[in-house]
């Protein structure tokens, strides 16, 4: 049977048109100029319904999530300092609140919770989280109906502070301290973590790679411009998808 001819540009045609997954992209064209004035249009028209929060309920997000991360650091000194850790690692151990979902793409509609993680470091235990981290939560005033699910597929705790709910998972790292400028990013933060760390780390990873910076206590909104431009200058390839999926155990 004779073999068919394969040339140098077919062969180049074949490459670009190389993807990952299941199926190919249905496209990858830009919005043409009608999409963005349609798209226009659309948000004028749900604009009269309420569907969009206004800036000072979405400030009110913000000031929400700043005191949670704050308890995040006081509640991870405090098990620092059970835990007979030299003073020097205390004052620096650090702890942070990440965001993810629909709040950090910003497109959540008006009172919508917050998907957030807790990223801890190497000596504060899961069990901690839903223990002294749980209780720490319950004396705050502004926070109501406050329950944990530790057997879930991915563990959190479900809460509504200052009737804004709020959904946190959580993630140990194997680091001494948590930095406040922290990159999920960096591949050498995955190694050696169990299941459930990696399941939690997984939504806020893909949005990473999808270039919503690493700040992520703000949403990128036109509202908000002192969001760092340049943390949106990172495109999602097949081989970063196909890279994170096989960090995650998600391929072989």
């Amino acid at each position: 049977m004779p073999f068919p001819v394969t040339t140098q540009g077919s062969q180049q045609t074949q490459q670009l048109q190389k993807h990952y997954g299941i199926t190919s992209p249905i496209s990858l064209a830009a919005p043409k100029e009608i999409d963005c004035l349609l798209t226009q249009k659309l948000i004028d028209t749900l604009k009269p319904f309420g569907v969009f929060e206004e800036e000072e309920e979405l400030q009110r997000r913000i000031l929400i999530l700043g005191k949670l991360n704050n308890l995040v650091k006081e509640w991870i000194q405090e098990i620092s300092e059970i835990k007979n850790l030299p003073q020097s690692v205390i004052e620096n151990v650090g702890g942070k609140i990440f965001t993810f979902g629909s709040y950090r793409l910003g497109v959540h509609t008006k009172g919508a919770d917050i998907d957030a993680l807790c990223v801890a470091p190497r000596h504060v235990d899961r069990s901690d989280f839903f223990t002294s981290f749980y209780e720490k939560l319950k004396l705050q005033e502004e926070v109501k109906d406050l329950r944990a699910v530790e057997e879930a597929f991915v563990p959190v705790i479900k809460l509504c502070f200052d009737g804004i709910e709020i959904d946190i998972l959580f993630a140990r790292l194997a680091l001494q301290t948590i930095p406040e400028d922290l990159d999920l990013r960096d591949d050498s933060l995955l190694k050696n973590l169990d299941i459930r760390c990696i399941r939690s780390l997984n939504a806020p990873l893909c949005l990473l790679l999808l270039g919503r910076g690493p700040e992520l206590l703000v949403p990128p909104t036109s509202c908000l411009p002192e969001l760092n431009s340049n943390s949106c200058h990172h495109t999602l390839t097949g081989e970063d998808l196909l890279k994170l999926m096989k960090q995650l155990k998600l391929v072989l």
